[in-house]
C-alpha cells in the first residue's frame, strides 16, 4: 500500500481539506475511503449501532461524537456487523472501545482515543446531517480519505486511479 493522501493534497490542493492530526487507526484497515454519511450524536451510540446495522455499499461513516472520550462510540459488536454490511470505515470524532479486536477486523477506524466505557442506549442523535469536526464542515455524500498519514474529505470522488 502507497501512502495516498499526500499524493491527492498535491494534485487536488484546492478540492480537499485535511482533518488536524487528532485521529489515530485502530482497524485492521489502515487505506480506505468513499462516500461518506454522517451521525451527531453525544455518548449515545444508538444511531451508530441503528445505521452500522445497514447496507453500507462501500461508504465511511463519520461521527461527530462532540470530541467526548468518557464513553466509547463503537466497540467490536457493532464494527463487526459493520463488516457484515459491506462498510468500507468509520471515524469518530470520539473514542471506540475492543481495540485489540478491531485490529483484527478488514475495517477502516479512525478515532481520537480508546475508553473501555460503553455509551448509554437513550435513542439519542441524528443521521444525515450537516456536522463540523475540527473546524471542517462534513455534509453527507462528500467523499473521505483515509491512510496513515491522516484523514481527509473533499465534495466529491477524487480520481485516486494514478495513486493505487
Amino acid at each position: 500500500m502507497q501512502d495516498i493522501l499526500p499524493d491527492l493534497c498535491d494534485e487536488y490542493p484546492d478540492q480537499v481539506n485535511v482533518f488536524s492530526p487528532i485521529f489515530q487507526h485502530y482497524g485492521g484497515v489502515t487505506h480506505f475511503s468513499g462516500e461518506l454519511v454522517t451521525v451527531k450524536c453525544f455518548e449515545d451510540n444508538s444511531m451508530v449501532k441503528q445505521l452500522l446495522a445497514t447496507p453500507g455499499h462501500g461508504r465511511v461513516l463519520v461521527v461527530d461524537g462532540g470530541g467526548s472520550v468518557r464513553r466509547a462510540l463503537l466497540g467490536d459488536m457493532i464494527a463487526t456487523e459493520a463488516v457484515a454490511q459491506g462498510w468500507a470505515g468509520i471515524v469518530i470524532y470520539g473514542a471506540v472501545r475492543d481495540v485489540v479486536t478491531l485490529a483484527t477486523l478488514p475495517l477502516g477506524v479512525c478515532a481520537l482515543a480508546a475508553c473501555p466505557i460503553k455509551t448509554a442506549k437513550l435513542g439519542q442523535g441524528e443521521i444525515g446531517v450537516p456536522i463540523v469536526i475540527d473546524g471542517i464542515n462534513v455534509l453527507p455524500g462528500m467523499h473521505i480519505y483515509a491512510d496513515p498519514n491522516g484523514v481527509l474529505i473533499a465534495k466529491g470522488a477524487l480520481d485516486t486511479k494514478d495513486f493505487n
